[in-house]
C-alpha cells in the first residue's frame, strides 16, 4: 500500500546502484528498514495533519481548536458529544440563517432535535383577530400588545430523553420484562448533553440586536 514500509523500503532501494548490491541483500534491507519506518510514520503524520486542516475532517481536540477559531467560546463540544455530531454542529451553524424567525426556530432544531413555539404579541398572524377564520382552538390565537415592540416569546423544548436515560443501572434496578429495559452499553449510547444554557446561548447567538427574547424551556 502506498506509504507502508514496503512501499517505502522500495522507493529507497529504487534509488540506489543496482550494481552495488546483491539480488538477496538481507543487511541492507534490515538497515534500510528503519528508514522506511521513519518514513512511513512521518507519511502517515502528513494525512492526519492535512485531515486537520478542514472542518469536515478535523477530529479530537483540533476539532475544539476550530470551533474556538469560528466560534470563540460561545459554540463548545457538548459533554459525551461525538467528533461526528460535533463537526455537524459546528458546519451547519457557520452557515445558519441569523436575525430572523426562521434563523432562531432553526438554530433551536438544530441544538435540541425540536421544533421551539415561537409567539409576537405585535404578529397577527400569531395572535390571530376578529372575524378571521384563522382564529380558534388549537389553530392560532392570543392576546397582542402594542407595548412590546421587538419582543417575543418562545417555548424552546429540551431534547428527547435517549433510551439509555431510563434504563436500570448496575446493581439497581428495576430492569427486566415488562418492567423497564436493561441491556449492556457504553459511551456511544450517551449522546451529547444539551443544558438550558446551550439552548439559550443558540437563541442568543442569532437574535438581532435591540430584540428580547423572553425564553420558556421545557420537556
Amino acid at each position: 500500500m502506498v506509504g507502508d514500509t514496503n512501499d517505502m523500503l522500495a522507493r529507497l532501494k529504487s534509488v540506489l546502484p543496482v550494481r552495488w548490491f546483491a539480488d538477496t541483500t538481507p543487511i541492507l534491507d534490515a538497515v534500510l528498514n528503519g528508514f522506511a519506518w521513519a518514513w512511513c510514520e512521518l507519511y502517515a503524520l502528513l494525512g492526519f495533519v492535512k485531515l486537520q486542516t478542514r472542518l469536515a475532517s478535523a477530529s479530537g481536540i483540533f476539532l475544539d481548536i476550530a470551533a474556538i477559531d469560528y466560534f470563540g467560546l460561545t459554540l463548545s463540544r457538548h459533554t459525551g458529544e461525538s467528533d461526528a455530531a460535533f463537526s455537524l454542529r459546528l458546519r451547519a451553524n457557520l452557515i445558519a440563517p441569523r436575525a430572523t424567525r426562521a434563523g432562531l426556530v432553526l438554530a433551536l432544531e438544530n441544538e435540541t432535535g425540536r421544533t421551539p413555539f415561537v409567539f409576537e404579541p405585535l404578529n397577527a398572524t400569531d395572535t390571530g383577530g376578529y372575524n378571521s377564520y384563522t382564529l380558534g382552538y388549537g389553530m392560532v390565537g392570543g392576546y397582542g400588545c402594542q407595548n412590546l415592540p421587538f419582543q417575543f416569546f418562545v417555548q424552546a423544548f429540551r431534547p428527547n430523553a435517549s433510551p439509555i436515560s431510563n434504563a436500570g443501572g448496575y446493581n439497581d434496578g428495576p430492569g427486566g420484562y415488562g418492567v423497564a429495559p436493561m441491556f449492556y452499553s457504553n459511551v456511544s449510547d450517551i449522546p451529547g448533553i444539551v443544558t438550558d444554557a446551550d439552548i439559550y446561548a443558540a437563541a442568543a447567538g442569532v437574535l438581532p440586536v435591540a430584540t428580547t427574547a423572553w425564553i420558556y424551556i421545557s420537556n
